[in-house]
């Protein structure tokens, strides 16, 4: 077998519901929630197990709650002494994957996303920016597009690079409009506007980044025990320092995601577990390459299924 990475999902992916029956089920995994509600002083795992499903999806409860749903499956799924050679996260993700390779301490990683969820929803006013996914077209004709628009004082770029052929863009509600209209004029299949809180990834999460490097700041990063792949520069990174910057870059640059799997994939991945609610990147990672072997792991069926499998106990 060859080797294998974690991954882990980003804003979008949660539900109400999410790590409940893990939770009820298993000590250590209840353990978790119960350290994330102890330190942000709210019960954000009822939240998170009752919804309503609008409060959960605001930003500043969508990020603490995920990162939290991943690292609480992650705890019973460490116990099958399945490791991995490398990690990544999608966005919001990659905190997790900070906290799974112990560059980072959940308690730092909890209180970090939920300032992260504030600063976003803060830096530009309600209805001033937005994304839109952009299916059927090459990222670099499509870099040309959204540059064009954004010399025209609106701003706009490439958010999300996921897989071949689904890219999303990001910027003001005007710069997205207007690039949309050009990308399906220049090739696009289909532009899906998104339900999102704000432009991520753009240039108008600038300051979002400085009061966020004020937060790290305060927090412990430490070298990764095991090599993350930055979303910044689909590269590993390791080096505490690093960690920071490219941090604080994530806000207001695109998440590579393609080329983050394609680059595990070249250092000899070919198993990729999806630790989390849903199955988002399994899917993009069965886009990019359709060799490797992907698994979801998001309740206790899905956590046995995948250590049988693994272990050959099937």
């Amino acid at each position: 077998m060859g080797k294998i990475a974690f991954v882990f999902p980003g804003q979008g992916s949660q539900t109400v519901g999410m790590g409940k029956e893990l939770s009820e089920n298993f000590d250590e995994v209840a353990a978790v929630f119960k350290q994330a509600d102890d330190r942000l002083g709210e019960s954000l795992s009822t939240l998170i197990f009752n919804g309503p499903q609008e409060t959960l999806t605001k930003t500043i409860n969508a990020q603490p709650a995920l990162l939290t749903t991943s690292i609480a499956i992650l705890q019973k799924f460490k116990e099958a002494d399945i490791k991995a050679d490398y990690m990544a996260g999608h966005s919001l993700g990659e905190y997790t994957a900070l906290v799974a390779a112990g560059a980072l301490t959940f308690e730092d990683a909890i209180y970090l996303v939920r300032k992260r969820g504030e600063f976003m929803e803060e830096a530009v006013p309600a209805g001033k920016g937005t994304m839109a996914a952009v299916l059927g077209m090459d990222n670099i004709l499509l870099k040309e597009v959204t540059d064009e628009v954004d010399q025209t004082g609106y701003p706009v770029q490439l958010a999300n690079i996921n897989c071949p052929g689904q890219i999303v863009i990001s910027g003001s509600t005007e710069g997205v409009t207007v690039a949309s209209q050009k990308a399906k004029e220049s090739g696009a299949k289909r532009v899906i506007p998104l339900e999102v809180s704000g432009p991520f990834h753009s240039s108008l999460m600038k300051p979002a980044a400085l009061q966020l490097t004020e937060v790290l700041d305060q927090c412990d990063i430490k070298q990764s025990a095991v090599p993350v792949i930055a979303n910044v520069t689909g590269k590993q990174m390791s080096d505490s320092e690093e960690i920071k910057r490219k941090l604080i870059e994530q806000l207001y640059s695109p998440v590579l995601w393609q080329q983050s799997v394609e680059a595990m994939i070249d250092l000899g991945v070919d198993t990729f577990i999806e630790i989390g609610p849903g199955k988002v990147l399994s899917g993009l990672i069965k886009k990019i390459n359709r060799k490797v072997t992907t698994y979801s792991i998001n309740d206790e069926e899905s956590l046995q299924a995948t250590i049988a499998s693994i272990k050959g106990d099937n």
